[in-house]
């Protein structure tokens, strides 16, 4: 049960990172903590961190942001999906091959989130709602170190 807590911790840390105010010239540019994260999880423990988690994430981000019940949820789930099955290829790649999938995979979800917020209200696109893929991938390869370093730690397994 140690390991849960500790990785619901990472989890929660990442809640306020997400909901933090920043400044509006920076806004744009923040990045997904949550879907970094969740990704890292999936991969690192997909036995433990899976569909389920993602969808419990997404609900608690939507109800955090205030935006359509249960959008976040669906995103992070199909994310948690795709990470979870494919977790033994991506450990395997290279470093800058994981940034790209991260790209992409981060490109999924805001596209995707985007299309869903633009069904269900009237979002239009905004070319800078793409800038968070870039940051996303900038980050990558040290909240892979730090969450390591941390899962290793505590011998979270």
């Amino acid at each position: 049960m140690g390991g849960i807590s500790l990785i619901a911790f990472t989890l929660f840390i990442s809640f306020i990172l997400a909901i933090t105010p920043l400044p509006s010239i920076i806004e744009a540019f923040r990045p997904d903590w949550l879907l970094v994260v969740l990704i890292y999880w999936c991969i690192a423990l997909p036995h433990k961190v899976n569909v389920g988690t993602g969808w419990i994430c997404g609900f608690i981000l939507d109800i955090l942001l205030g935006s359509v019940l249960g959008s976040h949820a669906v995103m992070l789930a199909l994310v948690a999906y795709i990470c979870s099955t494919n977790y033994l290829t991506i450990r395997n790649f290279s470093a800058v091959q994981q940034v790209l999938i991260i790209g992409l995979v981060s490109a999924f979800y805001h596209l995707a989130d985007y299309w869903l917020q633009h069904f269900l209200t009237t979002a239009y696109f905004q070319p800078e709602l793409l800038w968070p893929i870039l940051t996303n991938m900038i980050i990558w390869p040290t909240a892979l170190v730090l969450l390591r370093k941390y899962r290793r730690a505590f011998r979270i397994r």
